[in-house]
């Protein structure tokens, strides 16, 4: 049997929808993805992109980052958050992480906020890893506190809540989605910004289309540019799937919790693996992340061979050569983040998974766990 790390949905609505966009359908599919995503959210404002790192660009963008600025991100992120920093010449800083989920250590952030309080300091860039949320009223403190902005990555967070109020509508200034995420690969891209805030809604706007303004009074090809924007526009086609997607994802997350009981019921007490801890946590699992006491390559290598796929969230960013060299960090410079992507994997876990094949990856993890000394 062969598991991938995730499988796209393609039913009779996915069909239905994008066949609306090939046969000249007049509905405009990504002004009705805007429309219904601020409803599920619970949100103001939002803008359909090309893809969750084209959201994050245009938040950037959004925020007026320039050349010598700061945007503090956690050091176990995936690349897109500091790159996107880094094209505006600005920098990323990056802190440890906290045990349990993996995410921004809030203590530290804390920290750093209070020793480094600068006009040059614009952001804090959150992941919420496997869409479990860090202490979003601490955080939300802390940005009026030090007046910087909060911005969110919810590429693992459709869906997800904090005190049952969906990610996005929580308190951030910005928050960013990601329709095909880290090696969740869909058959379409897509990413959506989400605020409250009129004045970044309408800078986001203007940049997302090349800041080109227009005179509704004058000939549709008489045009201007005011400003240095971009072109992150999201195709029909892509805008018609990923509505269908929006329309599941609560039923999809209901599903996914189920899995996720059952793989924590199932491998509860197997030798070598330590399951995430769950209980009492707002969670979609979105993802599922086990520890692997050690040789966690060897272990994701046994279970490949045995055909199921298996993700790391994520290789710390000061272990990548270009971050490692810019900045001259040191490999243990961060040792919470560094021990953990040591020993993290997460395992296959979606919606349209079987029953037979969650039974396969139980029974292969326990087979691979027995042969461990």
């Amino acid at each position: 049997m062969k598991i991938p790390f995730y499988r796209y949905e393609n039913t009779v609505d996915e069909h239905s929808s994008v066949s609306d966009v090939l046969d000249g359908d007049s509905v405009n599919q990504v002004d009705l993805l805007e429309e219904e995503f601020c409803e599920y959210i619970g949100a103001d404002y939002s803008i359909a992109t090309s893809h969750g790192t084209s959201a994050l660009h245009l938040a950037m963008l959004a925020l007026d980052l320039k050349r010598g600025d700061k945007v503090v991100c956690s050091v176990n992120s995936h690349p897109n958050l500091p790159e996107v920093i880094r094209h505006f010449d600005a920098e990323p800083v990056f802190l440890e992480i906290e045990e349990n989920f993996y995410n921004i250590n809030l203590d530290k952030l804390e920290e750093y906020l209070q020793d480094n309080k600068s006009k040059k300091l614009k952001a804090v860039l959150v992941t919420h890893i496997a869409g479990i949320t860090v202490d979003l009223d601490r955080l939300y403190n802390m940005g009026k506190l030090y007046n910087v902005k909060i911005v969110e990555d919810a590429c693992d967070a459709l869906g997800a809540t904090y005190k049952g109020n969906k990610i996005g509508s929580t308190g951030a200034d910005i928050t960013c989605f990601n329709f095909s995420s880290h090696l969740r690969e869909s058959i379409c891209n897509g990413g959506m910004l989400v605020t409250n805030n009129k004045k970044i809604i309408e800078r986001a706007r203007l940049l997302n289309n090349h800041a080109i303004v227009k005179n509704e009074n004058a000939l549709e090809y008489i045009y201007d540019v005011i400003d240095i924007g971009n072109d992150y526009s999201l195709s029909q086609i892509d805008a018609a799937y990923i509505r269908m997607q929006v329309k599941k994802q609560d039923k999809s997350v209901l599903r996914q919790q189920e899995i996720a009981k059952i793989y924590t019921d199932s491998l509860e007490g197997t030798d070598h693996i330590t399951l995430p801890v769950l209980d009492g946590v707002e969670s979609p699992n979105t993802l599922y992340i086990v520890k692997v006491d050690k040789n966690r390559d060897s272990f994701a290598l046994e279970l490949k061979n045995l055909g199921i796929s298996t993700g790391v969230h994520y290789i710390p960013l000061h272990l990548i050569t270009y971050y490692k060299t810019k900045y001259a960090l040191k490999v243990n410079a961060f040792p919470v983040a560094l021990r953990s992507f040591q020993q993290v994997m997460s395992l296959p876990i979606y919606a349209s998974m079987t029953d037979k094949e969650i039974k396969y990856v139980i029974e292969s993890v326990k087979k691979v766990a027995e042969t461990r000394v």
